[in-house]
């Protein structure tokens, strides 16, 4: 017996809508690519004021036959919230657009703009393997990435320069946003510390933040020697060549802040053997005040999340598997984790949007 004997007409149309709003959500992301690419934020925000649509097409320097596409696409970006309208001009005869806060964190020269690491999840690079996922279910590849390319995604990163690029953009102005919040909302996770240990710190784009901002902490990045080579350090700033698969400098906290992809390579296949947060634990334990493991990522299942942050994160949990066979963590997980690796209690606030601030004790 069909659905039509079961279900009203309404709650049929209803679904329906749910299953067609569903597959086009693509839609939105690659409108907000579209934006970005054609420098839709940084034009409005050049203005000074409220921007008309003629004024928008004019600085776009659109074809002129594509003046009322982008009024199209302004509407569908207005709709989800990244431009808002208001009345201009005269009488309040025209509408105008304006940024939101989401939209300046589009602005080219914010340092703490997302636009990089939007414009890296929805590279074509990485949109290719998701077509490939029900291949990959049916074979034993690592992940549709491989299935997608024959390569793994990291061998991909070393020979493809322009995706490099975008990649470490992505990663550098993520940690510029997270090493804001940490600070200006989180600044008790630091009460007491003497020093700090940046694993994986890359640039030190974190590190300098935090030794920025507490200059009496002795802040080190310790990364692979390629990384830290080019990098001068401060007086309360220092940089470590070495290898945290083997030992990692004893320190009162240490920090790591698990940008997606990046930090992966260290992190999430190494703490499927617990090796490096053994070795953590051992660095803290070292001096004779044992101190604690700062951990930055993501937390599934929370009772605290709202509805669509939650839906973020399992978005990003599918990225990881897509792309780098990794794993985001509910909270059960990680403590399996922590309790593996020697920790005896560890502490959870979910302070810091889609992730939240994880502190470790021995």
């Amino acid at each position: 017996m069909g659905l039509s004997s079961e279900v009203s007409a309404s709650e049929l149309l209803e679904a329906q809508a749910q299953i067609w709003n569903y597959a086009c959500n693509y839609i939105n992301s690659m409108s907000l690519k579209c934006a970005i690419q054609l420098g839709i934020p940084d034009t409005i925000h050049n203005h000074g004021q409220p921007m008309t649509l003629s004024k928008l097409v004019t600085a776009l320097h659109v074809h002129p036959s594509k003046s009322h596409s982008i009024y199209r696409l302004m509407r569908i970006l207005v709709h989800s919230g990244l431009f808002s309208q208001q009345k201009v001009g005269e009488n309040d005869q025209q509408e105008g657009y304006s940024l939101t806060l989401a939209s300046r964190l589009l602005l080219k020269d914010d340092p703490l703009r997302v636009a990089p690491l939007s414009l890296l999840v929805l590279e074509p690079s990485l949109i290719t393997p998701w077509s490939c996922m029900t291949s990959w279910f049916q074979n034993n590849d690592p992940t549709p990435f491989e299935t997608a390319y024959g390569r793994s995604f990291w061998d991909f990163v070393a020979h493809e320069p322009t995706f490099n690029n975008i990649f470490f953009e992505a990663m550098h102005t993520d940690s510029k946003l997270i090493g804001r919040v940490l600070i200006e909302g989180c600044k008790w996770v630091f009460n007491g510390l003497k020093s700090l240990v940046d694993v994986g710190g890359g640039s030190g784009t974190m590190a300098i933040a935090i030794a920025d901002a507490f200059p009496d902490i002795k802040c080190t990045v310790f990364d692979l020697p390629h990384v830290v080579a080019s990098f001068q350090g401060t007086n309360n700033l220092d940089f470590i060549e070495g290898d945290m698969f083997e030992a990692i400098p004893p320190a009162n906290a240490i920090l790591l802040k698990v940008n997606k992809f990046y930090i992966y390579i260290y992190i999430y296949i190494i703490l499927k053997s617990v090796k490096i947060l053994k070795l953590c634990r051992e660095a803290i334990c070292k001096d004779e005040e044992a101190g604690k493991v700062i951990i930055i990522d993501m937390v599934l299942e929370n009772q605290v999340t709202d509805k669509e942050t939650a839906e973020t994160q399992l978005c990003f949990d599918l990225l990881m598997m897509v792309n780098v066979n990794g794993i985001e963590r509910n909270e059960k997980e990680w403590k399996k984790l922590f309790l593996a690796a020697g920790f005896t209690h560890y502490k959870i606030t979910p302070i810091m949007g889609l992730r939240s601030l994880i502190e470790v004790y021995p």
